[in-house]
């Protein structure tokens, strides 16, 4: 059973940063993909961001320019710089993880609140 393990959330003001980290339980030769979802009170889920293993990396575009996300293959772990926040940005972020075999793992979520 693959474990995401999540941390850094917290609160913030407008405008402030936080970090978000990933620690994956797989090694990263298994995983395709790691990502970043977020869930706002009485919305959907939505993808914020997403990385390969090669370092191809996607954003929603309402986070283009102020999120940056990485990984680091050696420690299976995934990152989320989040800078420019905005109290839009306030919600439960989850880490993703997909494998070669297209299984798809998810993390507990960590709160993200952002205060104006």
């Amino acid at each position: 059973q693959v474990q995401l393990v999540e941390s850094g959330g917290g609160l913030v003001q407008a405008g402030g940063s936080l970090r978000l980290s990933c620690a994956a339980s797989v090694s990263s030769s298994r995983t395709l993909l790691m990502g970043w979802y977020r869930q706002a009170p009485g919305k959907q889920r939505e993808l914020v961001a997403s990385i390969t293993t090669g370092g191809s990396t996607h954003y929603r575009d309402s986070v283009q320019g102020r999120f940056t996300i990485s990984r680091d293959n050696a420690k299976n772990t995934v990152f989320l710089q989040m800078n420019s926040l905005k109290p839009e940005d306030t919600g439960v972020y989850y880490c993703s993880l997909t494998t070669y075999l297209g299984v798809d793992y998810g993390g507990q979520g960590t709160q993200v609140t952002v205060s104006s």
